[in-house]
């Protein structure tokens, strides 16, 4: 028994002897799969002698069983989940190896480490996989791998605010993330409502998915986040940029709250610049994207980039940025880091105001936002500071705003019911000072 590194977590094996696992245990691995059926060959263990011989030396073990012919979704699926869950090293195997590979290949981790074909082929070589049957097989698989390693994205479209939500999940595991949730708000009676969330948790419900994540981009000014709501329902935890504080202790002043913890504890987890994070099997990671607001931020997930209020469609240019701590500047510098992804990378906004009437729509590139978006293409940054800035002052303020962000700056909590049980908001007169009359 050899085990073959193929990533720092992952390596593969060919048959494994009842006393190989003790010396995978010292050699710092935590769980073993094989995926060979039972009863290919009389020399081979079974799965009862190696599910007992890694228990006596603490390891978890996990039996999927793949042919070179049948390899299932639902066998990918739960390959990967034992990956994800997993607190150490893998070690895959089966007769000789290949099969551990191309399940691993399956799962998606190829793609997500950044693997090309000539790695993989190289890769497959050290196991002992013909470079010409890896190529084909790379070949043949290549729809399904592209299909299972790709994000499955659903917008729902909140006409009220013109706001977009998204459940984004991975293929192979089930499991998704709530991106930028709406709680229902009527400011002419004052009245809240969950058919938002409530239709976003019967989508997760419908598609078996499972939800390991609540994310808001930032503290929103032109609708309620339903993070708590969801929390609530699912259990999910909560998460957002870390420098919601710098917001939190901007609108404490303005509120006049001094007994407002201004410290993040209203989410699970505070995001910083380069931070990782799973979906499933899907790696993300947070990209530091202020301007519009001090703590906003944009979730990468495989090739989809959820940019919140910092790129609208190309049709629609850039968000604003003269919220209280925007800065036309830094949204130029914010909105470069975005254009500099692959050119292929799924642009998903976070607003839609449908210019000359048209249908809603929250997808782009990259590509397309560098080659068609007014506010980027042909612009320089003292170019689009002006632009912006001249756009700005024509804006009122969102009608919203003085509502949302102190339940937003909450984590999406409603004021805390008072003596008579009702629940109040409160609004500062003449603290901003951009009134459009």
């Amino acid at each position: 028994m050899k085990p073959i590194p193929v990533t720092e977590k992952f390596s593969v094996a060919g048959q494994l002897g009842a006393g190989d696992f003790a010396e995978l245990k010292r050699l710092g691995f935590r769980t073993v799969i094989n995926n060979r059926p039972d009863g290919e060959d009389a020399a081979q263990p079974g799965t009862d002698a190696e599910a007992a011989a890694a228990k006596a030396v603490g390891l978890s073990y996990v039996h999927i069983p793949v042919t070179s012919t049948s390899m299932t979704k639902d066998d990918v699926r739960r390959f990967a989940e034992a990956i994800v869950a997993s607190d150490g090293p893998v070690l895959a195997h089966c007769r000789s190896g290949a099969r551990a590979f191309y399940m691993w290949i399956l799962a998606g981790d190829a793609d997500v480490a950044g693997f090309s074909d000539d790695k993989l082929i190289a890769t497959a070589t050290r196991i002992g996989i013909k470079p010409e049957a890896a190529r084909t097989w790379l070949a043949a698989n290549r729809p399904t791998r592209r299909a299972q390693a790709k994000p499955m994205v659903k917008g729902f479209y909140e006409a009220r605010t013109g706001s977009i939500q998204y459940v984004v999940s991975d293929p192979a595991t089930q499991k998704c993330a709530v991106v930028d949730p709406v709680l229902d708000y009527d400011e002419k009676s004052g009245s809240t409502k969950t058919e938002q969330a409530d239709a976003i948790l019967a989508y997760i419900a419908a598609e078996g998915l499972a939800l390991e994540w609540i994310l808001d981009t930032h503290p929103h000014a032109d609708h309620f986040s339903a993070a708590a709501y969801l929390k609530e329902k699912a259990g999910a935890p909560t998460a957002i940029g870390a420098h919601v504080v710098d917001v939190q202790a901007l609108w404490k002043g303005i509120y006049n709250w001094p007994d407002f913890p201004a410290d993040g504890r209203q989410w699970d987890r505070l995001f910083n610049d380069g931070d990782t994070f799973k979906i499933g099997s899907l790696d993300a990671r947070v990209m530091f994207s202020p301007g519009h607001t001090l703590a906003s931020i944009t979730y990468v997930v495989g090739d989809a980039a959820f940019v919140h209020d910092t790129l609208f469609m190309p049709d629609s240019g850039t968000a604003r940025a003269d919220f209280p701590g925007g800065s036309a500047k830094v949204l130029w510098q914010s909105i470069q880091a975005i254009l500099a992804l692959p050119d292929g990378t799924r642009v998903f906004t976070g607003h839609d105001y449908q210019p000359g009437g048209r249908e809603p729509l929250w997808e782009s590139t990259v590509a397309e936002q560098k080659r068609s978006n007014p506010h980027v293409a042909g612009q320089t940054e003292a170019s689009f500071i002006a632009l912006r800035e001249a756009r700005d002052a024509t804006l009122p303020m969102p009608k919203l705003i003085l509502s949302a962000l102190q339940v937003n700056i909450n984590g999406g909590r409603l004021p805390d019911p008072e003596s008579n049980g009702r629940r109040y908001l409160k609004i500062p007169l003449n603290a901003l000072s951009a009134a459009a009359w």
